[in-house]
């Protein structure tokens, strides 16, 4: 049999669909961002990033980087494998203990990934609990997904945000067996956020426990960075609230915070923490840094929700098709994968300008846009260039102007 015929047809539909990836090769400028080295056909051009996950810039704050590099001269590079076999590093129990009083929650446990995080937590709760069954919301990502198969509990998803839907399907499990809701507080596509105070409502009525993924808001919203939960002043109400180390905090991982007793279920039980290595001590002592300086400091989230919503205003007045969004994510619709990914080509070759093409399977066919997330440290001056970048690569593509959104965020696939 000629294995290597398998491979080359999933590779060869991808590209027939024009949805094959490629990653361009970037060296970040420490003190420049959002500028970067784009190094391409053996030539080395700068250029500025507008799709970053560093929402906050936080990955080349000198704080972060003095930890980061205090640690790993004084401990090493690495953390020595395992948790259960190697024992915790300091920095990575002051950062569990950092996470929990960010999000006012008894403990935390941190995971090498959010991918991770949310797979092993809510396959391990889910298990847990007698006949459990998981509600959650149709746009929940890819990493809770994986969580909810791998638990193999029951499952029904719900319309996304639609709490009317939800009720419906609690009340039909009945208050005596025991349910999960679980669901985002901001979609990463659309850029919407969850109604979380109407869901916590439902859950505390019909006796469900709440697992709630604060991936792309923690650091960003709340007087202290813990997300939107803490900006409704809902935290204390939420069973397990999840996040990551790796956008507005600028570093690698995933956690979790909860009740003592949920914590440490899920460190005890969860092969996911259980047979991965732990984090290292420079990324933790790093992330430690992060977390403590945007519990006092407002500047950058400020920044960068100026500049975000300038940026929404500045396209929307060019005519440019960007889709209805009350948070710092800027979804601008394409949708068609080819001119996606032609886009994004020029505005790179021509203007200088990354921004990923964002397709199927991350977003539906047809729906396909660029997913711009501007920072504290772009500018009214970057604005405005990407603006005319963008109009230039509009008019040249000849991509439409009119959308089909009719107003309302497209949705994801589940």
């Amino acid at each position: 049999m000629d294995y290597s015929q398998f491979f080359e047809a999933a590779i060869d539909r991808l590209h027939n669909e024009k949805r094959y990836r490629v990653f361009a090769d970037l060296e970040r400028i420490v003190g420049r961002f959002p500028q970067a080295i784009w190094r391409h056909d053996g030539q080395a051009r700068e250029i500025t990033v507008w799709c970053s996950n560093d929402y906050l810039g936080m990955g080349q704050h000198p704080d972060v980087l003095k930890a980061m590099t205090d640690a790993a001269i004084t401990q090493g590079s690495g953390a020595g494998g395992t948790r259960n076999i190697s024992g915790n590093n300091h920095p990575l129990v002051e950062l569990e203990h950092e996470l929990a009083g960010l999000h006012g929650q008894e403990a935390g446990l941190v995971f090498t990934s959010g991918f991770v995080s949310n797979d092993a937590s809510i396959s391990t709760i889910a298990k847990l609990l007698p006949d459990c069954l998981i509600l959650s919301d149709e746009l929940n990502h890819a990493s809770m997904i994986a969580g909810i198969r791998h638990s193999g509990a029951d499952k029904q998803i719900f319309l996304h945000n639609d709490v009317r839907h939800l009720e419906e399907l609690l009340k039909a499990a009945g208050k005596d067996r025991a349910k999960l809701i679980v669901f985002e507080s901001v979609y990463s596509m659309d850029g919407d956020v969850a109604p979380l105070k109407e869901i916590v409502e439902l859950a505390e009525k019909y006796n469900a426990m709440t697992y709630l993924d604060e991936v792309h808001a923690v650091g960003m919203y709340g007087a202290h960075g813990g997300g939107i939960s803490e900006r409704e002043g809902l935290s204390h109400r939420i069973d397990i609230i999840e996040g990551t180390l790796a956008k507005s905090f600028g570093t690698l991982g995933g956690y979790i915070t909860g009740s003592k007793l949920v914590v440490d279920a899920v460190r005890s039980y969860a092969p996911g923490f259980i047979f991965t290595s732990a984090l290292p001590p420079a990324i933790a002592n790093a992330t430690v840094a992060a977390i403590r300086h945007l519990k006092t400091s407002n500047t950058e989230r400020e920044l960068q929700q100026k500049n975000a919503q300038l940026t929404k205003d500045m396209l929307k007045r060019a005519g440019l098709p960007v889709m209805p969004t009350e948070t710092h994510i800027v979804p601008l619709f394409v949708g068609d994968a080819d001119l996606c990914k032609k886009a994004c080509d020029r505005l790179l070759e021509v203007h200088s300008i990354y921004i990923q093409p964002i397709n199927f399977p991350t977003v539906p066919r047809g729906t396909e846009r660029l997913r711009i997330t501007p920072t504290p440290v772009h500018g009214e001056d970057l604005i405005a260039g990407l603006k005319e970048a963008l109009l230039e690569v509009w008019q040249t593509l000849n991509i439409p102007y009119a959308t089909d959104f009719n107003g309302k965020p497209l949705k994801q696939t589940a």
